[in-house]
This record gives structure tokens, C-alpha cells and sequence, in this order.
């Protein structure tokens, strides 16, 4: 575990679970998708429940049809003590990512598997209505594919980019899909498909993927720092994404640190720290650089391709890649101190280079007061979103069903 890295602690202690038993139910399933258990009794035990609580969670998880008990088998060795395990075809959910040119959508059963994908472009269809079909046009591919009943979809979670306002699932601003303003998609997903939905933005997304399955697993606080062609974090505190009264939290693209411009900033164009080290920001930068050291600006390379050039010496990428680490150590500073979290995660097709983390945590190792934040890279990548969104799905069809608060 590197330094600054501190996990929130899964003490499943005694619970005052309620008669019906669904104060457990919800982490008897977590366990149960976590890891097989040779025995109900093994599975007891990891719960931290008394028999009476365990089996009213029990009994409501075999009501609800989402779990069943394997009897004892006789084998060679004897015979197998009677086991628990989730009913996987009870009920499925669909998660969704829609992004700027891309649309992106996953079927996952009740344990979180991904039994199928589809995907599409946004690039002619980005209206809202057309959105929505798209989705639907997806889920219908997939459900035939596979042959999931598309009654038994429980509940679907999708990500805008935007501010988004996670409580009504409505999306209130997005430069990137025709300028939509106050969609209320949640509305419009439900009405097409049938089933409960939630609305999130994509980047807080990622968060809650990274936190189940990724490189924040288990961790109560810490920032989803997603960079690529716009900068935004998801933040979570206290186990909690955090949202603001606006829902614009998270907006980091904002920022302004030095290094990046200090002018304001009109509709519609990025803001100082994303203009500075966003996908964009970089080779404006790299052209920049090459213009004043030969006249003439040299080739239109990304990212990944700068950041390259620099780590086998070529001076003028090395500029660019320093430059780019200083205002990204900037940012994550200043960050860390306002949420005390040293824990942050870099995604992003530009966040999650290799290069660019290295030469930030070079510069950040000189601030180590109040604590010195940490950077790690996504596990998950571009799967970030959708896993989240999977989680976030899941969260919903439990508590539709009557087993979550």
C-alpha cells in the first residue's frame, strides 16, 4: 500500500437489522458478489450477524427471488454443507455512457456480470430524443443477443457529460451533446424502457467504478480526476459523492492555478486548467513551445505522442511535459488541501499516462504539508463510467425492490 493510501474499514459488525431483515440484506448480497462461501455458515459468520438477523435477511433475499440455498452434495470427501448464492437470472439492470461521439451500453445480471455490449455513435443523433432510442435501439440488440427478457430489467443508471442533476435526473448543461439544457432523461428513460432509472454525471461515474472495482476500492475519500479532452473530478467524501446545491461540483476544469490564465471565462469555452493540460490544452501547448524554438510550429501531436518524445529527451516535449506535471501538481494540491484527501486517481485518455503521472508526483513531493497527496492511475480505464453506472443501476433495482433504504 503506498504512502497516503488509507482504506475505509468494512467493519460489518453487529447489526440492529430490522424484523424483515433488510438492514442485511444488502450486505449479505455485497458479500455474496464478492466471493463464494463453501457454507451458509461461513457466509454468516463473514456477515458479523446473529442467526436470527441472518436468516430474517435470508428469508427476505429468497422472497425477492435473488438468492437460493444449494443443498449438500455427497462426494468422495463426504458430504458439502448447504450454500448460499445470488439467483443471477432473477433480474438484470443496463447501464449507459453517452458521450459526445459515442454511446455505450452494457446489460449486467444481478450479481454485476456484464453479459453483453452495444455500442453506437452520438455524432448524428446527439438530440435528446434520439439519444433515448438509441438506448433503446442498444438494450433491444442485446437482449436478443443474449436472450435476457426485457421484463426483467430492473432499473437502468446513465451518464451525461454536464452538469447533472442526479436527484430529478435531469440534465441541466452540456456543451458536448447539441447544447442540451434542462433534459429530463431520467423521465424519458423510464418511459421507454419500463424500468426505474438514474441519471449521474459520467465523470462521478467513474468515481463510483473505481471505488467498487477499481483503484479506489474500498476507500471513503478520495477524487476521480478524469482527464482527457475536458477536466472534471468526481469527488467522493465520507463514502458520498459529493454534488453541490447546483450539482457542479467537480468542475475542476475551472480552476485557476498558476501556469494557466488568469482571464475570464465566456459560455461555452473550457476553463483555465482545462485550456492549460486538457487534450487540447496540451498540443496548443506543444505548438506553442516548437513555434519559439523554430519559427514554425512542428506537427499536430497529441497527448500520448509528446509525452513520449519526452522520455527519450526530445527538449521540446520535455517543456511541454513539465509544464503540463507543475500545473497539474498545482491543481491536486490545491484540491487536497480544501477536501483533506490525499488519495486521487487520474483517468482520462490523458490522465492516465504514465509519463505525466510520474512528473507530477516529482513536483508534488516538495508539498508535504498538511499531507502529501498521492496519485494513482485507474484500473479501469474507459470502463470506469459503465462500471459505475452498473453500480449505480444495481443500487436502484434493490431499492425498487424494496431491499435497500
Amino acid at each position: 500500500m503506498r504512502k497516503g493510501q488509507s482504506r475505509s474499514r468494512h467493519t460489518r459488525g453487529r447489526s440492529s437489522s430490522s424484523p424483515d431483515g433488510a438492514s442485511a440484506a444488502v450486505p449479505l448480497l455485497e458479500l455474496l458478489r464478492e466471493k463464494d462461501f463453501k457454507s451458509v455458515e461461513d457466509l454468516r459468520k463473514g456477515a458479523r450477524l446473529r442467526p436470527h438477523e441472518f436468516e430474517a435477511a435470508v428469508g427476505l433475499l429468497e422472497r425477492k427471488g435473488m438468492v437460493e440455498r444449494t443443498n449438500g452434495r455427497v462426494s468422495a470427501q463426504g458430504r458439502r454443507p448447504e450454500s448460499l448464492q445470488i439467483r443471477a437470472e432473477s433480474g438484470y439492470v443496463a447501464a449507459v455512457d453517452i458521450g459526445g461521439t459515442n454511446l455505450r451500453v452494457v446489460i449486467a445480471d444481478i450479481t454485476g456480470a456484464i453479459v453483453g455490449k452495444w455500442t453506437g455513435s452520438t455524432v448524428d443523433a446527439s438530440s435528446p430524443g434520439k439519444v433515448v432510442h438509441l438506448i433503446q435501439k442498444g438494450v433491444k440488440q442485446i437482449t436478443q443477443q443474449t436472450g435476457v427478457r426485457e421484463d426483467s430489467l430492473l432499473a437502468i443508471a446513465a451518464g451525461a457529460p454536464g452538469v447533472t442533476d442526479s436527484k430529478n435526473g435531469v440534465v441541466l448543461l452540456t456543451s458536448y451533446l447539441g447544447g442540451w439544457k434542462d433534459v429530463p432523461l431520467g423521465k424519458m428513460l423510464t418511459d421507454a424502457l419500463g424500468a426505474p432509472s438514474v441519471i449521474e454525471n459520467d465523470v462521478r461515474l467513474g468515481a463510483v467504478g473505481e471505488r467498487w472495482k477499481g483503484s479506489a476500492r474500498g476507500l471513503d475519500n478520495f477524487v476521480f480526476l478524469a482527464i482527457g479532452t475536458g477536466i472534471a473530478a468526481g469527488i467522493c467524501v465520507n463514502g458520498e459523492l459529493l454534488h453541490g446545491p447546483a450539482f457542479a461540483a467537480g468542475e475542476v476544469g475551472y480552476l485557476v492555478v498558476p501556469g494557466t490564465s488568469e482571464a475570464g471565462v465566456r459560455e461555452g469555452n473550457p476553463g483555465a486548467l482545462e485550456a492549460a493540460i486538457g487534450g487540447e490544452g496540451i498540443k496548443s501547448q506543444w505548438r506553442q513551445v516548437t513555434q519559439r524554438m523554430h519559427g514554425e510550429a512542428m506537427g499536430d501531436l497529441n497527448a500520448t505522442e509528446i509525452f513520449d518524445r519526452a522520455l527519450v529527451g526530445d527538449e521540446e516535449a520535455q517543456r511541454v511535459l513539465q509544464n503540463s506535471a507543475r500545473i497539474l501538481a498545482h491543481a491536486v494540491y490545491n484540491i487536497s488541501v480544501v477536501l483533506n484527501c490525499s488519495h486521487f486517481i487520474l483517468g482520462g485518455g490523458v490522465g492516465t499516462n504514465e509519463i505525466l503521472r510520474d512528473a507530477a508526483e516529482n513536483v508534488l513531493r516538495a508539498y508535504t504539508e498538511p499531507a502529501q497527496p498521492q496519485l494513482y492511475l485507474s484500473s479501469l480505464g474507459p470502463e470506469a463510467q459503465l462500471i459505475g453506472a452498473v453500480r449505480l443501476a444495481l443500487d436502484a433495482a434493490e431499492k425498487h425492490m424494496g431491499i435497500r433504504a
